[in-house]
């Protein structure tokens, strides 16, 4: 192996070979490619980084070059981000691949050259990821190690803008202590980390906290670490701007100021808005980004969201609310892009017609509805990115909108003097996808319209370390169904096992879609096409992880199918068929609960350890427990789980949620409504939130590694679900 030279060296060297003298420019771009060698070494491994050398190229636009000899391949690039998603792209060509929750890289031990050189030129400058929400549904407690991971995967599907709130509640702390506040109150205002993306949206406030003064400075410390990475990829952080959330009584304590009520968000008292046009506005907005670059760095995009999901302006005009929001950011970050997201009815026409709309870049999470013809003449021709939120909460269910996504994306690219800047992928958890995140990576590089069935051919290939029939059959059949969603579905639909009882249960979260918006039986070809796979590609991490994400939906699939008939036979009062099928309910609970206790990605049990570890104390860690515990079960107190709607919302099919709260409260629903067909009397009814409220607020342990093989209890799923044995269900499509 070839023992590369010092990535300083060879960023120099680069611009020598092309006869340019080392610039500051460059010696400014080796921090980038310093954090990309070690980010390879941290996802290949030495052996293999060590027969990668980077180089810089020169340009504005992203682009990456990679070519070389056997053992020692040049990636040279714009960036150290550009530079990983080059060598991702040639690993593709060995059959290998890095994604969020599992990679291939089953690769020889000398890195062979490419045959001819790949090239590539990013088609948008802007390729944004993030959701307002992610941090509170992927892990709010994970620690650098968590992130980076996550941000070089980013990075190597060739995204360069990151969505980054981590920290933000260090700033509030620091800036509204000049304004009246204690420091013991704002901690009391600001909630617990799981919920703190919807404290930042101006929807809640306080629940799940106090925070500790110790907890804000190491939630800074590490948002520092983060950002520090963002930057040294190359990559530009994008920041929470200021817009005009507070505190109660902020107009008592501050008499010039003009707070307007913002009424509630799903059963919370939402924060009150400073009206953006006064003295005090500008004044707290200066000491928000003060505060903010002063520990962080400025960067170039902010990101700010109106009265969002229902925020009142009162008798505030918006356009002349926006201005002086925008005139706030100005002031602190000269040319700074301004950064909304496009959902519901945000961005307002009044506000698109009141700011400098080329220092605005819409992040569209709704480009995939059928609504969402015309983005020049609905904003305005402000700049947009084509985005999706495909997963809402966090939620286990496969599937994605592929061929909406592909289509309209080509045709809006196409458009003659077209507004269309970028992509933006936008799930409201990370780690949920690895096939979205490869497919809408891909789009802000690709240079025509996409083929999906070649696409999830080559997908397979990479994923699993050879081409292989039966894992090209598997991805056909999913293809052909859960990533092919309407885009009007914007989201697959979630579990019912998930749901709070009841025999009419249609989804799991109150807004999850209510059908399965593609035929099951045409899904279900692709376990057993799955199992199939020669045996020598079955021991990849990318395979199982496929392998039990494939069987679980399955028997989501299944469990639809069940429900009704559990009903029919309720309504029909006949007991020894209600029995029959309330243990087959039961029992395909079971057969899911040991198939995700297989997959690290699929325990409870790390993502509470994490939490408890950010403690500074056995009383912190508590809290942080149940911050987390809530969220992924009753999401807040009674007003907003019940009243709200926001129970279940993060459902998941994971390691300790399903054994310790779905199939419990399963199992005592179906008792009692066999009592009431024994006694013909109606289902007791029973107050679910007690149940889950309790389990949030145990602390007790769960796993923290997978158990038992994956190939297995697949397998076994299988069989239970379509052997001589099975658990009887008639599937039906729709």
């Amino acid at each position: 192996m070839v023992r590369r030279r010092s990535v300083l060296t060879a960023a120099v060297g680069a611009g020598v070979a092309a006869g340019l003298a080392a610039t500051p420019a460059a010696a400014e771009a080796a921090p980038s490619f310093a954090a990309a060698d070690a980010a390879l070494r941290r996802l290949l491994g030495s052996r293999y980084a060590d027969q990668i050398e980077l180089r810089r190229l020169a340009g504005s636009a992203d682009r990456y070059r990679v070519d070389g000899a056997d053992g020692h391949l040049v990636v040279a690039a714009t960036s150290g981000a550009t530079a990983l998603a080059g060598v991702r792209r040639y690993l593709g060509t060995l059959s290998a691949g890095i994604w969020w929750t599992a990679d291939n890289l089953a690769l020889p031990r000398r890195l062979p050259a490419p045959v001819g050189a790949i090239e590539a030129t990013a088609m948008v400058p802007h390729r944004f990821a993030g959701n307002d929400t992610y941090e509170g549904y992927t892990d709010p407690d994970a620690g650098f190690a968590a992130w980076r991971r996550d941000l070089d995967v980013l990075a190597a599907h060739g995204f360069n803008e990151v969505l980054v709130g981590l920290g933000t509640d260090a700033v509030y702390l620091e800036t509204l202590q000049a304004f009246g506040y204690s420091a013991t109150e704002v901690l009391d205002w600001i909630p617990g980390p799981a919920h703190q993306p919807w404290w930042l949206l101006q929807n809640m406030s306080g629940f799940a906290g106090p925070m500790s003064q110790g907890l804000v400075r190491r939630r800074a410390a590490l948002a520092a670490q983060v950002l520090d990475h963002v930057r040294s990829l190359g990559m530009t952080p994008v920041l929470p701007g200021y817009f005009g959330t507070v505190p109660p009584d902020f107009a008592a304590r501050n008499p010039a100021a003009r707070v307007v009520p913002q009424g509630r968000w799903c059963g919370f008292d939402r924060p009150g808005w400073l009206d953006p046009r006064g003295d005090v506005f500008a004044d707290v907005a200066a000491a928000f980004y003060a505060n903010q670059t002063r520990r962080f760095g400025a960067t170039s995009m902010y990101k700010m969201d109106l009265l969002h999901e229902g925020g009142s302006a009162g008798d505030v005009p918006v356009g002349a609310a926006s201005a002086a929001v925008e005139r706030a950011l100005r002031r602190a970050h000269p040319g700074a892009t301004w950064v909304i997201l496009g959902w519901q009815n945000n961005p307002l026409a009044a506000t698109i017609a009141a700011v400098d709309r080329s220092k605005m870049l819409i992040v569209d999470g709704l480009a995939e509805r059928s609504g969402a013809v015309d983005r020049e003449t609905d904003w305005s021709n402000t700049p947009y990115a084509f985005g999706t939120i495909y997963n809402y909460g966090g939620k286990s269910t496969l599937g994605g909108a592929a061929a909406t996504w592909v289509d309209k994306y080509h045709r809006w690219r196409g458009k003659p003097n077209g507004a269309l800047a970028g992509i933006a992928l936008m799930p409201e958890a990370n780690r949920t996808s690895d096939a979205n995140l490869d497919l809408f990576g891909a789009l802000g590089w690709c240079t025509g319209r996409i083929d999906l069935s070649r696409y999830y051919a080559d997908y397979a290939r990479r994923r699993y370390g050879a081409a292989d029939r039966d894992a090209e059959a598997a991805w056909a059949a999913l293809r052909d169904t859960a990533y092919a969603i309407p885009g009007d579905s914007a989201e697959p639909q979630d579990g019912l096992f998930g749901a709070q009882p009841s025999l009419t249960a249609t989804s799991g979260a109150a807004w999850s879609p209510g059908t399965v918006e593609y035929d099951p039986t045409a899904f279900d070809a692709a376990l057993p096409a799955l199992l199939r796979v020669a045996p020598r590609l079955r021991t990849g991490a990318a395979y199982r992880a496929d392998l039990v994400d494939v069987a679980r939906q399955t028997i989501d699939n299944h469990g639809r199918a069940l429900l009704p008939q559990l009903y029919q036979a309720y309504a029909d009062a006949d007991l020894v068929v209600f029995d029959q099928l309330a243990a087959a309910w039961l029992a395909l609970l079971d057969l899911l609960g040991d198939l995700v206790s297989t997959r690290p990605e699929l325990l409870l049990g790390p993502r509470l350890a994490s939490a408890r570890a950010a403690g500074g104390d056995r009383a912190e860690a508590d809290r942080l427990e149940f911050d987390q515990r809530s969220l992924l079960t009753v999401w807040g107190d009674r007003a907003a789980s019940v009243g709200g709607g926001l129970r279940d919302y993060a459902n998941r099919e994971w390691d300790g949620l399903v054994h310790d709260v779905y199939r419990p409260r399963w199992a005592r629903y179906l008792a009692a409504v066999r009592t009431a067909i024994v006694t013909d009397t109606p289902i007791a009814g029973h107050d679910w939130f007690a149940d889950a409220d309790r389990w949030a607020r145990q602390h007790n342990r769960y796993r923290q590694h997978p158990v038992g093989d994956e190939y297995r209890q697949a397998l076994r799923t299988h069989r239970a679900l379509t052997g001589p044995r099975h658990i009887h269900v008639q599937l039906r499509a729709g």
